[in-house]
C-alpha cells in the first residue's frame, strides 16, 4: 500500500491539496494511506521550500502548489 504525506499547516490549500490526492487514488483504484504533517520540523526534513506538499512513499513529488488530479495519479502509480 502506498503512503501519501500532505505537509502543510492544515490551511485551505492543504485540504485541498488532500482532497485532490484522494480523488486520484480513488479514481486509479489504488490503496493509499493518508498522513497529515503539520509539525514543522518533519516537514523540514522533506527538504520543502513552500506548502502545501505532497509526499508518496516518502518521495517529495510537489511543493507550493496543489497539482491536478491527473499529475497525481501518474506520482502514485510510478
Amino acid at each position: 500500500m502506498l503512503t501519501v504525506k500532505i505537509l502543510g499547516s492544515g490551511c485551505a490549500n492543504c485540504k485541498k491539496l488532500e482532497a485532490v490526492a484522494r480523488e486520484a487514488a480513488t479514481a486509479s483504484h489504488i490503496e493509499a494511506e493518508f498522513l497529515k504533517v503539520t509539525d514543522m520540523q518533519q516537514i523540514m526534513a522533506y527538504d520543502l521550500l513552500s506548502t502545501p506538499g505532497l509526499v508518496v512513499n516518502e518521495k517529495l513529488v510537489s511543493s507550493g502548489r496543489i497539482p491536478t488530479v491527473a499529475e497525481v495519479q501518474k506520482w502514485l502509480s510510478t
